[in-house]
């Protein structure tokens, strides 16, 4: 089994060119949101049919089962994100709305070492992300436990990943932030050769007034599909319409 650093960076740089290759024009699927605030003892349901534009995540949505539309960013997140990559993302949420922005960054790659036969052993050393494996972790289904280095603080950083042994490709990405307790949890799976998010979990402290609490939002996308044309008039063309606010 090779270094749990090197076998990281292999995993990073298969994901990112499948993430790269294989981006769908257009998506239309059902988010399902419950929100939840276990120490007030409050919850609320936020579900919305999406149809988005995948390449600058423009999307018109509709409340369920028969509210009113709006557009902007797809909610909470588009379904077709690479978290290994570089992005900008702010969370949050209390019982009265959920405010997700998520900027998307170019895929990341890693420089590998060339294989050389004179070379027994090949140590890559990862300056931000000290990956090891987990007690679980096969050759063809790796689990990665990661800390970031002290070079690492602030901002996201990939704390497990799991991968599923059929496409190797990563079936779950956790995310954390250094110094915090915000917590970015995602299910992958690949449908009609787009690997996707299919369920997300995303929770944090929050502060209101003299209260302290954790806010928690379960999200499961459904009937994921991916149409050749829009789905809807106004996601046609290519420049980027002005996003409407979301309550």
């Amino acid at each position: 089994m090779m270094t749990p650093d090197l076998a990281f960076a292999v995993l990073i740089n298969r994901t990112s060119a499948y993430y790269k290759s294989n981006p769908p024009a257009y998506m239309t699927y059902v988010e399902r949101t419950h929100v939840m605030a276990p120490t007030l003892g409050r919850t609320q349901d936020i579900n919305r049919s999406i149809a988005v534009r995948v390449a600058d995540d423009y999307a018109v949505m509709q409340d369920l089962p028969n509210g009113g539309y709006r557009t902007g960013q797809a909610f909470p997140v588009v379904a077709y994100f690479d978290p290994l990559s570089a992005f900008q993302f702010s969370y949050f949420a209390n019982l009265k709305r959920v405010d997700i922005t998520l900027q998307r960054g170019a895929p990341l790659f890693l420089a590998l070492p060339e294989a050389d036969p004179s070379v027994t052993v090949v140590v890559p050393y990862n300056s931000y992300w000290a990956a090891r494996y987990a007690p679980d972790s096969t050759d063809m289904a790796l689990h990665l436990l990661i800390d970031p280095t002290p070079r690492v603080q602030q901002g996201f950083y990939p704390s497990e990943i799991v991968e599923d042994g059929t496409t190797h490709l990563p079936s779950k990405i956790e995310m954390r932030v250094v110094g915090g307790d915000e917590v970015i949890d995602l299910d992958y799976g690949v449908i009609d050769g787009h690997w996707v998010v299919v369920h997300g979990r995303f929770s944090a402290t929050q502060h209101a007034a003299f209260l302290t609490f954790k806010v928690i939002a379960d999200v499961t996308f459904s009937d994921i599909a991916f149409p050749a044309q829009p789905p809807d008039p106004r996601l046609a063309g290519t420049p980027t319409p002005e996003a409407t606010p979301t309550p």
